[in-house]
């Protein structure tokens, strides 16, 4: 090997060895700073599998994925104790390919949704646990039910009648901005949503007790409003490619 090739080599075995480093501190960092009770889910979309698998290989199991197509690709070729996040807007068409094995679909944000995961899980005899996306952001790009909208569509069909759906709780994504008022006001909105679901629909139910809501720049302030679950990628990873 000749000089050239041994400095390259000697630079990306450290650059790899700093980047290991540096995704296993952020995630003991992380987890230092939240309660026994939330969970932190990683969020892996656009990373690369040696990335994922340095932040698995450190214990951590959750991770989150926004596109189906990109999930699948991943998931073949990672360890399949992952238990995988659906954390992105979900079409139709595509719930067919993640009920066999994902963990948590987190992005039901309608009823014709919740009518498709519950017919695609019936086949393959698999209750799927799922939690409902709730719009609190002022951008309308965002997705997600209104409590009106869900008052209205658990007039029509009620959450018993999936049998092949675990609603476990609501998300929410909040408005992209770096002010601490309006993220407070969103949380706390969703957070109140959660408290009116679980008192009219969901009284008797043990599963129904998570809000997932809080990213890289707003989880503190989530937390604060009662989150349980965070969704955290560019804080540990850095900003995506």
């Amino acid at each position: 090997m000749n000089n050239v090739n041994v400095s390259a080599f000697h630079y990306f075995y450290t650059l790899i060895l700093l980047t290991m480093t540096d995704i296993a501190g952020k995630i003991e960092y992380i987890e230092s700073k939240i309660p026994e009770y939330v969970k932190l889910v990683i969020v892996s979309k656009t990373r690369s599998v040696e990335e994922i698998l340095i932040a698995y290989n450190t214990g951590h199991k959750l991770f989150g994925e926004n596109k189906v197509q990109e999930l699948l690709n991943k998931k073949n070729q990672l360890p399949g104790e992952i238990q995988w996040h659906l954390i992105g807007h979900l079409q139709s068409n595509k719930v067919k390919y993640i009920v066999p094995f994902i963990s948590l679909i987190q992005s039901v944000d309608t009823l014709k949704l919740l009518k498709t995961i519950n017919k695609e899980a019936s086949r393959i005899n698999r209750v799927v646990d799922c939690l409902l996306q709730i719009h609190i952001a002022s951008e309308e790009t965002k997705y997600g039910f209104s409590l009106l909208e869900l008052e209205s569509a658990f007039e029509t069909v009620k959450p018993a009648d999936f049998k092949y759906i675990r609603i476990c709780g609501v998300m929410g994504m909040a408005t992209f901005t770096s002010d601490r008022k309006v993220l407070q006001k969103e949380f706390d909105n969703l957070k109140g949503i959660y408290d009116a679901l679980k008192t009219r629909y969901f009284s008797e139910s043990e599963s129904f007790v998570e809000i997932s809501m809080g990213m890289s720049g707003d989880y503190e302030i989530a937390l604060e409003s009662g989150s349980t679950i965070i969704r955290i990628g560019s804080m540990i990873f850095g900003e995506r490619k």
